[in-house]
């Protein structure tokens, strides 16, 4: 057995050689625990390689990975929330928005605008649960208004992108709920045109989110595992005292009971958004 002093000598030189690698290069899997070098996570489209979990990505990300590189023209980006009820809690509304505004380098949590899915040109919006849960406020509704609307006069399909676990935003009051009613009168006009909406649902989409334009397109698709409902599963346990069946709430669940069309892998997304888009509206 070595003596004291050996076993504190090895065991410095394996605290420097920790020190020595730089942080931030490894990502620990939520579902399996894997632990994946970050380039590879980057190169998989932040997808685990041993589990096949589908991490967060952000709605700058979706735009990269979905959109033709160099195309995409984003509309209405300087748009900002603003505090109508001059909301106060264990944070006001206005530090709120700051915070998450430094954090996601957003103005709000939706991206919208136009570019190519493989030279097919499209209208694209993305929400971003990083900003405030990606829930829905004025900002958030106006913005994917005038996105249908747009792609309604252009004749362009239109794909919106849900990553919102919240609903509407309870900081805006009246003001936020409305917007349900408005994103969904815009598409019942799109539709009218028979123009072309493919929701893409990713994990998770709740709330006021899910009530309204996520649930509204001609074709709905769902990313694996997604979270995807109205009321969490344990606001629903507590309040009907029963237990749910296993898997409810995923995108599994909603595709066997015919709530969605497909679930589509992240790494085949684009390819069959093109796809669907080129059957249903080739010109």
């Amino acid at each position: 057995m070595p003596p004291f002093s050996e076993k504190l000598k090895v065991n410095s030189v394996r605290l420097v050689r920790r020190r020595d690698i730089p942080e931030g290069l490894w990502t620990k899997c939520e579902e399996c625990g894997e632990i994946i070098y970050n380039k590879t996570l980057e190169e998989d489209f932040k997808v685990c390689p041993k589990c096949d979990y589908h991490f967060t990505l952000s709605a700058r990300e979706r735009v990269a990975q979905l959109i033709d590189e160099g195309t995409f023209k984003e509309m209405d980006k300087d748009l900002a929330s603003m505090d109508p009820l001059k909301f106060r809690g264990p944070k006001s509304y206005a530090v709120k928005l700051k915070e998450d505004r430094a954090a996601t380098g957003l103005v709000d949590a939706v991206i919208t605008g136009e570019g190519l899915i493989n030279q097919k040109k499209v209208a694209v919006g993305v929400t971003d649960s990083r900003f405030i849960m990606g829930s829905m406020g004025s900002v958030v509704g106006e913005k994917l208004t005038r996105l249908i609307e747009f792609a309604t006069d252009k004749k362009m399909p239109l794909i919106i992108v849900s990553g919102s676990g919240g609903g509407a935003r309870m900081y805006e009051g009246m003001l936020s709920l409305m917007q349900m009613a408005k994103t969904s009168q815009a598409l019942a006009k799109h539709h009218e045109t028979r123009q072309l909406f493919i929701s893409v649902l990713t994990n998770p989409t709740m709330a006021g989110i899910m009530a309204s334009f996520a649930s509204l397109g001609d074709l709905i698709l769902a990313e694996p595992k997604a979270l995807i409902g109205f009321t969490g599963p344990r606001v629903i346990e507590q309040t009907i005292r029963q237990k749910l069946p296993d898997g409810f709430q995923t995108s599994e669940f909603l595709l066997e009971h015919g709530m969605i069309d497909n679930i589509v892998h992240r790494k085949q997304l684009k390819a069959s958004l093109h796809q669907l888009i080129e059957f249903f509206q080739p010109v």
